[in-house]
């Protein structure tokens, strides 16, 4: 639908266009991953390809012929609860007790980087002649806390704080955020693979997606994919009844957690009541088919993500953003590569959470996981990886973001 707004004009582009474009776009993606090393090499994820070009088409069509482009992107939070529900479904606790340490580890540093990215927001935001606690929402609300942090604390920016603008300035962060999580997270697991001679994995039964060049397919058969499908649905339905069940005790924690956990539950009930498998519990059936999902809902989920920025909402807080945002990026990076590296043991798990740390402090939980796939599907499985970052994302991060947020906010 076209339709006129003040001097430039409107493309709505509907639900069911939208998604077809986005399976077109991942396409893209996949299709120049494949054929440029460079991508594969420093780990750029498929979806970030196709959706980052997209933005950037959109952008070059606001500017140069008066059009804004919206996508309608419904669809994208479903892919979300299946993605997670499909990873909790394939994460095998046991592992986490292998190496629980890492856990709170990681939680710790994740936390201690909070501080450090609202404190030098604040910092910024007052060099700039701004409300020391604007800085605040270029920091852990909308890069730690991402879009739904952001809007939830905007109101008391706004009304509370008295700080004109602020949701503005928080997406605007969380926008950049995004895409540069996407950008340094497999360059930097790579970098630290070369440099501290760590040996990639040798397994290739990858959580998400398979190897990059693997000749070898999983064999999918229908009763395999309808008990992954069901056992999905399960863990949504489930999930539900935990997140009502968390927001109870006053936490609002997004929706993703909910179906991660009830994944996870499910997973240990059936390898405990049904280890060899029954009739309606088969993991490893229907295993290829719950990585079908996963890989697929992860690849849409991100390229819609990333197709519907609006990059010219940047350019009134050009300046500020873009001081800010490079500060930003380059605190992580260095953060990263000579804290969180060393401390998680400098070995390929260890590079792969590095991979991901970049989406837990400055885009999103599913930017994360991407980074961690991108660079597993060249190197190999992370098992612990994959179940100790979701849960530090989706679960401690956000508990301890509104504490920190709400004691630097005053």
């Amino acid at each position: 639908m076209l339709m006129a707004a003040g001097a430039d004009s409107v493309l709505a582009v509907d639900a069911f266009v939208s998604f077809t474009l986005a399976i077109l776009l991942l396409f893209v993606g996949k299709g120049l991953t494949g054929r440029v090393a460079l991508l594969r090499r420093y780990g750029i994820p498929e979806p970030v390809v196709g959706g980052t070009l997209c933005a950037a088409v959109v952008c070059a069509l606001y500017y140069g012929a008066g059009l804004q482009v919206i996508f309608e992107l419904g669809a994208r939070d479903m892919l979300l609860l299946y993605f997670f529900a499909a990873l909790g479904l394939n994460s095998n606790i046991r592992a986490l007790a292998l190496g629980g340490w890492a856990l709170p580890i990681l939680v710790l540093l994740a936390s201690g980087f909070m501080v450090m990215q609202n404190g030098l927001g604040m910092v910024l935001a007052g060099l700039f002649g701004l409300d020391p606690r604007a800085g605040l929402m270029v920091g852990s609300v909308s890069l730690t806390g991402g879009v739904g942090t952001t809007v939830a604390w905007t109101p008391h920016f706004v009304e509370t704080l008295g700080i004109a603008g602020a949701g503005e300035l928080g997406l605007a962060a969380n926008m950049i955020g995004l895409i540069a999580a996407c950008v340094i997270g497999g360059p930097i697991a790579s970098w630290l693979m070369r440099r501290h001679a760590v040996m990639p994995s040798a397994d290739a039964g990858l959580e998400v997606g398979t190897l990059h060049g693997d000749a070898t397919r999983n064999q999918l058969d229908y009763y395999g994919v309808l008990l992954a499908l069901f056992w999905l649905n399960v863990a949504l339905l489930l999930g539900q009844g935990v997140s009502a069940l968390i927001a109870t005790t006053g936490l609002h924690l997004p929706a993703f957690v909910g179906c991660l956990l009830a994944g996870i539950t499910l997973r240990s009930l059936g390898d405990l009541f049904a280890p060899r498998g029954g009739r309606m519990w088969r993991y490893d059936t229907m295993q290829p088919g719950l990585a079908l999902v996963s890989d697929i809902s992860l690849g849409m989920f991100l390229t819609m993500a990333l197709m519907g920025l609006q990059l010219w909402a940047l350019q009134p807080m050009l300046l500020f953003i873009g001081t800010v945002m490079l500060l930003q990026v380059a605190l992580v990076i260095v953060f990263t590569v000579f804290v969180v590296f060393r401390v998680m043991g400098r070995n390929y798990e260890a590079a792969v959470m590095c991979s991901a740390f970049g989406g837990i402090t400055l885009g999103s939980t599913a930017t994360a996981v991407a980074n961690m796939s991108a660079v597993t599907r060249e190197h190999g499985a992370a098992p612990r990886a994959f179940l100790i970052v979701p849960l530090v994302c989706g679960f401690f991060i956000d508990l301890i973001n509104a504490l920190v947020i709400g004691w630097m906010a005053g």
